[in-house]
Formats: C-alpha cells, structure tokens, sequence
C-alpha cells in the first residue's frame, strides 16, 4: 500500500502543466503596444471592481446595523454572508469556466452587480418595513424564530450581490490568463494585489468621504455607477471572439490528492486570517477607540496588507521552483508575525497616549491623529496580512502548474471564504467569549504554524500529513506555548481606553474587578478603593461610575442615571409600564423602579458581560436584579420593541456616547419612528444627550430628529453637559409633579443628586420645543438620519477636538428670560435652591444672594458669586440705594447686575428691587438716558414684552452710537418682546435695520430668535 501510494505521488508531482491552446489571433491584441497597454488597463479596471466592492461591504453594514441593531452584529453577518457569496460565486464560476469570452461574462456579472446597487436602498427599506411591521410582531414569543428571521432577511438582501462579486475574481482571472498566457503566475498575483488595493481605497473614501457628501444611498450608487463602467470598458476592449480555455486537466490531474489538501490549506488559511482580523478589530478597538472611522482605518489596514503581499509575490512567484515550500514559510512567518503582534499591540498604548497627549485639538491634529491611527493597525497587521496575502496567489499557481485548470482558480477562492466564513462565526460567538483575545489569535497562529509544517513536509517528499516532522510541530506548539506563557495581553492597558484623555490605569490606585470579552464589547469594571467608586467600561470607554459608600456624594454621572430614572415619572404620575434601553451600572433602572406605581420595568441591553459587570455595583441597583417587576433582555433594541406588541407608558433611552459605532443610530429620526409607535397614549419617551465629546450643530441634528416626530419635549440638563430630553405627542410635557418628589425612594435618590424641591428641578429646565424652536435651522442642522447619518460620521472628530455642546443648557438662561417668555411657562419664586455642581443651581444661588445684598438682607457665602467684579457692582448698587446724594446712579452696575437676575429670579424676587430703585428721592433726578435703561430693565424682569420692544427701541433710536455688545442685548431684548407677543413680521423688520452690525455667528440666543422672527 505505501508503495502505490509513493508512486501515485511520485507521479503526480511528474505531472507537467498542460500547455495552454494558443487563443485564435483575432481574440488578442493586434499588437505588442496594445498587449502592453491592455493588461494594465485591465488591472486599473479590477482595482476599480474591488473599490466598488469594498463600499458594498462597508455600506451594508451600515444598513444591517440598522437592522440587527449592534454593529457587532452587523460586520459579522455582512462578513460571513459576503464571505459566503463570494465563495459560493467562485465555485459557480469555476464550473463554468470553460464556457465562452469570461472577459464578457465578467463584464455582464459587473454590470448585473451595478444594476442590485441600484436598487439595495429601496429593497432594503421594503423588506425591513415589512420584517419591522409585520413578520417580527407576528413571531413575538419565539426569540429563535426571530433570530432566524432577521439574519435570514439580511442574508437574502445582500446574497445576490454577493455571489455575483464572488464570480469577478475567477472571471478576470481566467479571461487575463486566457488572452495573456504569459507568467500566469505574476498575473494572478497582480490582479490579486489591484483588486485589494482598490478595496482598500473604496473603504477609506466611503467611510471618510462618500456617506458624508451623498448619504448611504448615494454612496452605494456611485458603486454601482462604477461596476457599470467597468463592465462598459471591459466590454469594449475584449468584445472580440473569446480565446480557447487552458486545456483542461488530465485524468491523472483530475486524481492528484494535492488538489484537495492544497484546497485544505486555502480553507484553513482563510480561517486564521479572520480569526486575526476578528482579534485584531476588537483589540485595535481598545487602542484606537469603538468608532466608525476606526473600524474602517482598521478594515483597511488588513486589506492593504493583502494587496501588497500580492505585490511582493507577482515578480518572483514564476520563477519559483517550488510553491509549495515557499508557501510553507510564508505560512510559518505568519503565523510568528501574528504570535509578534501581542507584543507590538502591548506598545501601541503608549503610542496613543503620546499622540492624545501631544496632538493639538484641531482639525490639523484630527487628521495627523487619523493618519497616525491608521499607522498603528498597520504596524499590528502589516506583517502577517503581508504573508496572508501571498497564500491563494501561490495556492492557485501550484495548482496550475499541476494542471488543474481555470477551474482550481474558483475552487481555491471559494475554499478560502468557506474558511473564512467559519472562522467570523466561530470567532464572534465561540472564540471571544470562551477563549478570550488572546486566546482567538493564538489559535489562529497554531493553524498557520502547522499548515506551515505540513506543507515544508509535502515539499520535501511525497504529499502525505501523516508524515509532518515531529520538530516541526514541536517547535509550533513550544513558539504557542511560549507566547502563551510569557506574552501577556494587559487588561489595565485594555480597559483605560487611552483614545479618549491619553491615561492608563494605574494599578496601585485602580483595580481591575471585572474584565470579559462579549460578542459586541469588553467589558470592564474598575474600582478605586481610595475613594470607593465603582466605574464600568465598554471597549475601554466609562459608561458609568458610582461611589459605593452611602456617605459619598454623588459622582459626576450619578445626576444623569438619577434624572433618567426619576424624571419620567414625575412627568407622567399615571404611567404603569416602562422600557429602559441600555443597562449601564444599572442605577437608571434601579431608580425607575423606585416608583411603587410601576407594574413592569423592561431594560433592554445587547451585551450579556454588561449585566454580569453590572452586577458589582450591588446593592447600588439592587432593584434592577431583585425586583420581581424587573425584567432584563439581552436584545437590540429595535427588534425588542417590534416583536413586543405591548406599548409602554415611559421609554428611556440610555445609548453610549454617539461617537461609538452603532449608537448614533438611537439618535435617529428612524429610530424615533420606531419608538413613538410603541408609546401607549399619553406615553412619555426619555432620551439621555450627551454634550461632552460633542458640538452643538450635531446636538442639533438630534434634536431635529426629536422635533420631526413628537410634538413637545422638554430639556432637562442632568449637568453642565449632559441632557435629559423628555418628549410627547399629543400634549405638552407636564410639570413635574410634586407629589411624586416625596415617594421615599424618588425622594431618597433626588436628595442624594442635589434635588430637594420643585424649584431644584426649575433651575435644570433648560429648553423647550417651543422655546428652542428656530433653533435647529439656525444652525442649519442636518436632521440625523439612519441613511445620513450625520451624527455617526462627525461625533469621532468633535471627539477628538475635546467639543462640549454645554451652551445648550445656559443660552435661554442669559441676561434675558428668554426660557420663560418663549415657553409660556413662568417661573416660581425662589425661595430655597440646594447647592450642587450644577452651574444652573449655582446661578440661581449667586442671583437670591445679589438679590438680598442690593436690599440689604443679611450677606451670603461669597462663594456663590462668579466673580469680584459682579460681586463690587451689587455692592455698588446697594451703596447707591442707601446712600445716593451727591452720587451719580451707577447704571452700569444696575445693567451688569439686572442682566445676572432677570433669568434667574421670579417678577416677584425682582420687584422689590424696582421699588427700592423707584423710591430713593434721587430716582427724579435720573437722566432721560437712565430712566430709559431702568424702565427697560424693569420691563425685561417683569417679562412684559410689549414694554420691553418699544423700551429697548427707543435707547437703540436715542443712543446711536451704543456699543456692540449692548446694542446685541437691546437688539435680543426687542425681539425677545416682539416674539412673545406673537409679532414676528415687527421683529423681522427690527432686525433688519440692525443687520449689518450684529454677526450671528457664535451667538445661540439671538441666532435662535432671528430664526423664530423669520
């Protein structure tokens, strides 16, 4: 038996390739120029091909992250189901490989690919209308047939196209080789290099460009207007009679069992390669930040590191005497490499620290930090994606040369992504969760390592695995063992999520209690046992941190998760059901459930380590675990809420910062769609707005969103940059309900934020619908939509440029009552406000002690007064009330100090401030240009509006030549009092006149004024 076998082999490796029919004359070029010249085109024509592919796959997971609802989710079924088409593309390509012009059929499958393009948009909304509307709610109750249903429906929209690109590769390859039968080998490699190269460039400008500048839909239309002109060009330079097909493979070929252990390594190869590509994403993710825009820097990394491995090998792979055992060393260097990258991934924190640390906030420094970004997943990938990317170039020439035919070139593609598509789900849903990083990529290196032996064994003798040399596999498994024991992975590094402030944990202040690898995130908890707090993390960045210990005031996110949970039902006394949408540390859950009325409180998170993270915050969120009310879901949100045809009373919306991949998405017009369907009557839906990491512009695109589909919403800020946006249909938002604020554990978690009273809440209303009307289009926002996603492609930069949109919560608050007049709401008498953080809190601290020294009250601590300077001239003004003969009226004091006032104070706090002014004997000699000014500011703080245009008026007509920044207040003034009195053809008109001299730009108030006038 060994000695048939021997010579079976002995005489397969005899096997010459068969000799290729020469094409007919009239299928070539007509000259030597024209060959020189057609090749090439045909190469730039592929490298488009493959850019026009690229942004199908990038964009699509755009689209199934709408549908599945995690990105996570998303890449991995775009990846295994892309991966799955081209595979099974390639395998009916090499069946029909020997059939007609394939430069023609190329070129029909590319215009076949442009005409889907086209038509992916309108398909995908029908079908995720229909899944959302009809056929989820109807499989409600069955998680499995969900489950099944919408990874089918998203396979379905994106397999035709799919296998329709899988057949390009074989087509172009075999048609090149067909009309230029010369070095077979550096042509495999150069299309396979062209192809990538363009893949790479097709998801830096689609993700960097394209979405931007034409939306979703517009970007996957200039893919296809791409496919279509290659598909034209090819077809006019090769519409001639086809060239004849290799000649096809002997019987002996047709037996060769190198064929099927050669197509063995191009699966196991394709497998360890997105084993690393599955790594590596979630690592770099740790390094380089959760983004968007670093998923797509990361994507083109490993595709750039593909294309030059196929560079590197088209000048030397036809003249290689034996493929096999250059594969086997390319096999092993990759292998070594990726084991290489735990080392070079440990130093890539430091790198970003150095650039956080160092790299200016500006758009310059964005763009270094980008390129620099972009050079980290290179340095992490480049070696072994380089050695990847000479693998099926080599696979397929051996066969070749063995005589296989056209048809091993399908064959072996085909295998690769068979491989592949094992290894994405393996990876996403085995690998990281039981295995960990680490353990994933040093599987992956294994499998390379020992294909890597197998083929120096196969290459030095007969072709047979049960003769790999034992050193061999002994020195595979002593390099993993060694990486396995020596090399390890820091999860302080892994968890401080350095992208964001350049700092690394410091494990003799900080210790990591919880850190695991889920499907869509790492999860990790840090405590600080100095201060005893608790933080949580996902991909490194902190999505919530508490103090633990009772007698700890509270931390810098404990008033947004308290106001989350606490806020809806103040709103909505009657409600009775609830949905939370994101966990966190489980403390907005655990507040809403402080409401004994509540009959059923659903939270909704995608990541099953959250919840196990979250659990180290007990007793914290004890209510969320333990209350029988409560009811956690591991799902997406979306499909949540259409396969539940109950509606809620509240829906909480709690999502990450919008930089992260996937989350802009729950700031959608689209998504609040979805969440407006499912508010019972009268329902209340409650949304967290982050400012930090953002610019107003892009907080305004979400509330254009808000504004398209509910009637009201009122603005609430948590802190100085963090909002708490409640909105309804139907009817106003209501007044928080005061009895509501003394249900013991409302009133417990209130207290504990700084919020004793109605008037606490009073000072942290910042805007309204009404009053914040204008303002979006002011700004000339973009709405924020699932299909332009504006938020998504700009929040990383604002990121980085260390943006805070935290004018939002004190414009309508500044010198003018603007909130009160706009709204319609009055505001209550300040009695009582408790000190907190809150800069809003603060104001109206430091205007009732401004208040009470103008009148001589009693003083109050200083430290409730921004400045020296406010603080002399209340002084002043209460100099001048005691004693002003002989004094002139210090009007700019009164100005200064009225400005601080009017929006912080009641008409009733304010009015015995006028009376005092009015009834000192020196009032009567008050110039005609003083008592205009008293008059007007008197006016401002009793909110009549009518007073305040014709006084405000008036001082602009007698003092021509005021200065800019008072002319901007009396100018603000009249408008203000024009608006409120419903005149805005007369506000218009005013405005008009005073133009020229009053640049909008950086001016929120009046910016929003002049938008409501207009």
């Amino acid at each position: 038996m060994r000695s048939r076998s021997g010579a079976a082999n002995k005489a397969a490796r005899k096997l010459k390739p068969a000799a290729p029919a020469r094409p007919p004359a009239a299928s070539l070029p007509t000259s030597r120029a024209q060959a020189r010249s057609s090749r090439p085109a045909l190469l730039a024509l592929f490298a488009a091909s493959g850019f026009a592919g690229l942004i199908y796959e990038s964009i699509w997971t755009h689209y199934l992250k709408l549908f599945l609802g995690h990105a996570a989710y998303a890449q991995t079924l775009v990846l295994g189901i892309f991966m799955g088409g081209l595979a099974l593309g390639s395998y009916l390509a090499s069946r029909r490989a020997r059939a007609g012009n394939l430069l023609l059929a190329y070129a029909a499958t590319e215009a076949a690919i442009g005409v889907l393009g086209l038509l992916f948009h309108p398909l995908f909304v029908g079908a995720t209308g229909f899944a959302h509307a009809s056929a989820l709610p109807a499989l409600a109750g069955h998680p499995a047939a969900v489950e099944a249903f919408k990874w089918g429906l998203g396979a379905l929209l994106i397999l035709p196209q799919s296998v329709l690109l899988g057949m390009t590769f074989p087509l172009m390859t075999a048609g090149v080789l067909r009309a230029f039968p010369d070095r077979p080998g550096r042509s495999l490699a150069l299309l396979y290099f062209t192809n990538s190269l363009g893949a790479a460039a097709g998801v830096l400008a689609s993700g960097f460009y394209l979405i931007a500048a034409v939306g979703l839909p517009g970007t996957l239309g200039v893919a296809a207007v791409i496919n279509l002109a290659v598909a034209l060009a090819v077809f006019a330079l090769f519409r001639a009679p086809a060239p004849e097909s290799l000649s096809p493979a002997p019987a002996a070929a047709k037996r060769d069992r190198a064929l099927f252990a050669f197509l063995g390594v191009a699966l196991f190869t394709g497998a360890s390669s997105f084993m690393y590509e599955v790594a590596w994403i979630r690592m770099l993710a740790l390094v380089l930040g959760s983004s968007t825009h670093a998923f797509e820097l990361m994507l083109s990394a490993f595709i750039l590191g593909l294309a030059l491995g196929g560079l590197f090998i088209q000048r030397r792979i036809d003249k290689l005497a034996r493929p096999a055992r250059a594969l086997g060393y390319l096999q092993l260097l990759m292998g070594f490499f990726a084991l290489c990258t735990l080392l070079v991934y440990g130093q890539s924190f430091a790198v970003m620290q150095k650039l956080v640390l160092g790299l200016p906030p500006t758009d310059q420094g964005y763009r270094l930090f980008t390129l620099a970004s972009n050079g980290i997943a290179l340095a992490v990938m480049l070696p072994a994606t380089f050695c990847a990317g000479t693998t099926l170039p080599l696979i397929t020439f051996y066969l070749l040369r063995r005589g296989h035919g056209e048809a091993s070139i399908g064959q072996v593609y085909a295998a690769n992504t068979v491989g592949a598509i094992a290894a994405v789900f393996f990876s996403t849903h085995v690998g990281l969760p039981l295995l960990g990083l680490q353990g994933l990529l040093m599987l992956g290196a294994g499998v390379d390592l020992l294909l890597g032996a197998a083929l120096l064994l196969s290459a030095a003798s007969a072709f047979t695995l049960r003769r790999v040399p034992l050193g061999l596999t002994a020195c595979a498994a002593l390099a993993l063992l060694g990486f396995g024991l020596f090399v390890r992975l820091d999860p302080y590094k892994m968890a401080s999520g350095v992208y964001r402030l350049g700092q690394l944990l410091n494990p003799a202040l900080e210790k990591l209690v919880f850190h695991r690898d889920g499907k869509t995130a790492t999860v990790s908890v840090i405590e600080r046992p100095a201060v005893s707090s608790l933080a949580i993390l996902t991909n490194g960045k902190a999505d919530a941190m508490i103090y633990m210990a009772r007698d700890k005031p509270a931390s810098a996110d404990e008033p947004t998760m308290v106001l989350l949970g606490a806020l809806p039902p103040l709103l909505h006394p009657q409600a009775r059901t609830a949905a939370c949408i994101g966990f966190g540390a489980g403390l907005t859950t655990h507040t809403l459930l402080g409401d004994p009325r509540l009959e059923r409180v659903d939270t909704i998170e995608i990541e099953q380590q959250m919840l196990r993270g979250a659990e180290h915050f007990r007793p914290r969120n004890e209510r969320a675990f333990k209350d029988p009310r409560s009811h956690l879901v591991i799902d997406d949100a979306k499909t949540f809420f259409a396969t539940q045809p109950a509606k809620y009373d509240l829906i909480v919306s709690e999502p990450s910062n919008p930089w992260v991949s996937g989350v802009a998405g729950l700031f959608s017009d689209e998504f609040y769609q979805l969440a407006r369907r499912h508010l019972a009557e009268g329902g209340l839906f409650v949304q967290w707005l982050q400012l930090y990491d953002l610019d107003v512009p892009l907080a305004a695109s979400v509330l254009r969103a808000l504004e398209a589909n509910f009637d009201d919403y009122a603005v609430y800020a948590a802190t100085d940059h963090d909002l708490v946006i409640a909105a309804r249909n139907g009817a106003l938002v209501p007044p928080p309900d005061a009895a509501m604020m003394r249900e013991p554990a409302l009133d417990e978690a209130l207290r504990h934020i700084g919020v004793r009273s109605l008037q606490d809440l009073e000072v942290r209303r910042v805007g309204t619908k009404r009053a914040w009307r204008g303002l979006t289009s002011a700004l000339g926002a973009a709405i924020n939509s699932d299909y332009a996603p504006v938020l998504d492609l700009g929040a990383e930069r604002t990121r980085f440029l260390r943006s805070n949109g935290g004018a939002l919560t004190r414009f309508q608050k500044q010198l003018l009552p603007s909130l009160e007049m706009l709204s319609g709401a009055p505001r209550q008498q300040a009695t009582s406000i408790t000190v907190s953080d809150f800069a809003g809190a603060r104001r109206s601290l430091e205007a009732m002690w401004l208040r009470d020294t103008i009148l001589a009250r009693g003083p109050a601590p200083s430290t409730f007064v921004q400045s020296d300077e406010l603080r002399l001239h209340a002084l002043e003004v209460s100099s001048w009330l005691r004693g002003c003969y002989g004094r002139p009226f210090p009007l700019i004091s009164v100005v200064r100090v009225s400005g601080a006032l009017v929006a912080e104070l009641s008409p009733q706090d304010l009015d015995p401030i006028w009376a005092a002014l009015a009834s000192t004997p020196c009032s009567k000699r008050l110039s005609p240009q003083e008592g205009e000014w008293l008059d007007f500011l008197q006016a401002v703080g009793q909110r009549d509006g009518a007073r305040m245009a014709a006084s405000a008026e008036r001082i602009l007509t007698d003092e021509p030549e005021i200065d800019s920044q008072s002319k901007r207040y009396l100018v603000a003034a009249a408008l203000l009092g024009d608006l409120a009195q419903g005149k805005a053809a007369e506000a218009r008109a005013l405005f008009a006149q005073h133009e020229a001299a009053l640049p909008l730009a950086g001016d929120l108030l009046l910016q929003t004024l002049v938008a409501q006038a207009r």
